[in-house]
């Protein structure tokens, strides 16, 4: 009785409340989700031999169980799908729980021996989170605990262990400013591939981007979440030679810009310089048990290289920081290269295989096959998805499946620890990140078919049959991108490439081919559209509907901008003026439609980038990042001779109405001139772009319109008379 006091007056005095000696992560996270709901569950830590979780009824509770935060957080998750018709995604991390829960009538447990889940790649950083703050950052921790994620890349702030390091070997803040690259640039200046393009970054930056970091690996350690810090491998300022009198590679071009020159792991300084660089981490960030580390990536000409002794001068630097930590590499290209693990014991490295749901290297058929897979060491399975963060519906769901399935017995597949989500952009496409995250929970093979009824109905929070018939046809066509199609993510908008007499792709490496029947996602938008009305005011539903309505338009655009071609070039004048404006009439449609999704707003992402700035000068700097990059990507000589421009091209309100349709309106009219009889004129494209990255023209965030009607108006304006 007396201890019982004792702790009482204890607790008292130092103003915790009483609650918090047992609170827990994921009650926070119910409370965000709804506030109230952690006292409708209980929660429960129980060991296990292997990852788990089990859901239970206790009286009028639902029990969760499982052996750590991380899983107990995919139980809830499992719950609030598959029981009451709740779905936490991107679009929407808050619901209203029912007031009293589903009960849980027979106990379920759910176990996989995949115990790794990995989650981003550099390039989210940049073309999804360059400009998060704490409270987005929060949602996506939860996000992240919801989904099995319990190893992501965290470098928020690795640019704060740059500029210290260098100070330290004397760099000038000007030098480093010259250097470190802007916000919006920030993963590829990591991956050795630019030096200093957005910048330079005001000392606010660091400042801001340190304290962030701080609190995402905070938030993460108390879910119990495994944190990959970025290690060091060899870069240094492609001056070093002179600047520091290291023996470093001659700086080579990316795309037209200069890289970051290569200290190679076996000079005689790399250990010093590794050990500075680690010092400096480990004082702003601690330590980690997993570092990120990709030298020579994709490096083509790598000359005379001694991988071998490369890739163990890489593992002792990080070794010597912590020898029990794990050097995560990725499975991309050429990397990494046999010769550079070959002789490295099994535990040291776990590699990445990237692309597993498209081109798998560990071992079974594609492009990249490796006949002898990653051989002695631990992978994971991944999926990429998306690329440069671009907008459209986009999936592999029989080869993910057939992929991932195809893995059980195989032994090229006896060092599979788990899976990882390698977007380079996410926020778009939940169902198949749903799909990808319920692998490891799933040890029998299912089709994708009796897996999407269930989806719906974790999704929408309901059973309807039209629901159901449009899913089907995506399913069974963009959402079923085939065996052999190695295209980089979504089927790319017409309304987004430069224009031109054979538009087929936007980027210049997205290896498109068609796949599916475009005028299917007519007949899917159509049936959503049916029953719209009826599901009005479910954010998950309206979100679909005018990301499924977009795509239909998306791909009408592209049969009317054929139209338009054969016309011209067919002397059919009439034609031509008919077809020429119904394609930009699509594309204002287009762009009034995304208008009513704050999702599809480039003002959200420029809102993102403006309010981190702390003067107008800072929120100038930061706008021009977000608007460069998905435009010209680069300076004239990038975004042409690079042809970087358009990579990170995105289908969004204000950015379709004010750059997209410019450029085309000046292309049909210069064919217009050329059907009257003029010369054809070459139209200068990056300077009809370039001003609107320079301009402040203000962007909002907030929607306009009602959705469900701006949906059914454009799509009767696009397909009249059926």
């Amino acid at each position: 009785m007396k201890t019982k006091q004792f702790l009482l007056i204890v607790l008292a005095c130092l103003c915790i409340p009483f609650t918090q000696l047992w609170s827990n992560p994921v009650n926070g996270l119910l409370e965000r989700i709804d506030p109230g709901a952690s006292k409708k569950f209980i929660i429960q830590v129980k060991k296990g031999p292997s990852d788990f979780f089990e859901l239970d009824q206790k009286g009028d509770k639902v029990v969760i169980r499982g052996n750590n935060y991380v899983n107990i957080a995919t139980g809830l998750n499992w719950y609030l799908k598959y029981y009451a018709g709740i779905h936490l995604s991107w679009n929407g991390m808050t619901a209203e729980l029912p007031k009293s829960l589903p009960k849980v009538s027979t106990p379920v447990r759910k176990e996989t021996n995949l115990s790794l889940r990995y989650d981003f790649n550099y390039c989210t950083y940049s073309y999804t989170m360059a400009f998060w703050d704490w409270e987005r950052w929060e949602k996506e921790i939860d996000w992240m605990a919801l989904h099995g994620i319990n190893l992501p890349l965290a470098v928020v702030g690795q640019e704060c262990v740059w500029k210290n390091m260098l100070e330290k070997l004397g760099y000038t803040k000007e030098e480093i400013n010259k250097f470190i690259a802007g916000p919006a640039f920030l993963a590829w200046w990591a991956m050795n591939n630019l030096e200093g393009w957005g910048g330079p970054n005001p000392d606010s930056w660091y400042t801001q981007q340190e304290a962030l970091q701080k609190k995402i690996l905070k938030r993460m350690r108390e879910y119990g979440i495994e944190p990959v810090f970025p290690g060091y491998s060899g870069m240094v300022p492609h001056d070093a030679n002179k600047k520091l009198g290291l023996n470093v590679t001659e700086p080579a071009l990316w795309n037209g810009f200069t890289r970051p020159a290569f200290l190679l792991p076996t000079d005689s300084r790399f250990n010093e310089i590794a050990s500075l660089y680690y010092k400096e981490l480990e004082k702003l960030f601690g330590k980690a048990n997993y570092y990120s580390m990709d030298p020579f990536h994709e490096l083509e000409d790598a000359g005379s290289v001694d991988f071998d002794a490369a890739g163990k001068a890489v593992l002792k630097a990080m070794k010597d920081v912590n020898p029990k930590a794990t050097w995560v590499i990725q499975g991309w290209t050429e990397n990494p290269r046999p010769e550079m693990i070959k002789n490295l014991n099994n535990g040291d490295i776990l590699i990445l295989d990237l692309f597993s749901e498209c081109r798998p290297m560990w071992g079974i058929p594609s492009i990249w096959k490796r006949e002898k897979g990653y051989e002695q060491h631990d992978w994971l399975f991944c999926m990429i998805e998306n690329f440069g963060g671009n907008v459209g519906l986009h999936g592999r769901m029989d080869q993910l499946l057939n992929n991932f399935y195809l893995t059980k017995n195989n032994p090229l597949a006896a060092h599979l620890k788990g899976i990882g989500l390698t977007m380079e952009g996410s926020e778009n496409n939940p169902v198949m990140f749903e799909l990808m995250c319920e692998l490891p929970w799933r040890p029998e093979k299912f089709t994708k078919e009796e897996w999407l009824k269930d989806y719906l109905f974790a999704r929408y929070g309901v059973r309807d049959e039209k629901i159901t018939q449009a899913w089907s046809i995506l399913a069974d066509g963009i959402y079923n991108c085939p065996f052999g199609n190695n295209q980089q993510g979504p089927h790319e908008s017409i309304f987004c490439g430069r224009p031109g007499l054979n538009n087929f792709q936007a980027s210049s490496w997205s290896k498109m081919q068609n796949y599916y029947d475009p005028t299917s996602t007519e007949a899917a938008a159509r049936l959503m559209l049916e029953v719209a009305d009826k599901y009005k005011g479910n954010n998950n539903f309206e979100y679909d509907l005018v990301d499924i309505v977009r795509q239909s338009l998306s791909d009408r655009g592209r049969i009317v901008y054929n139209q338009t071609i054969a016309d011209f070039k067919s002397f059919d004048k009439k034609s031509f003026a008919a077809h020429s404006q119904e394609f930009l009439n699509i594309l204002l449609a287009q762009d009034r439609l995304l208008g009513t999704r704050s999702e599809f707003r480039v003002g959200r992402w420029i809102e993102q980038a403006r309010n981190l700035g702390t003067t107008p000068e800072e929120k100038d700097l930061y706008e021009w990042n977000a608007r460069v990059q998905i435009t010209t990507w680069g300076n004239r000589v990038c975004a042409n001779d690079g042809g970087l421009r358009d990579y990170a091209h995105k289908e969004w309100n204000g950015l379709l109405k004010d750059f997209y349709y410019k450029r085309w309106a000046a292309y049909w009219q210069t064919l217009q001139d050329v059907l009257d009889g003029k010369p054809m004129v070459e139209l200068d494209y990056y300077a009809m772009e370039e001003p609107w990255t320079l301009a402040h023209n203000p962007y909002t965030s907030q929607p306009e319109g009602d959705c469900v009607s701006v949906a059914k108006e454009v799509f009767n304006e696009v397909f009249p008379n059926k």
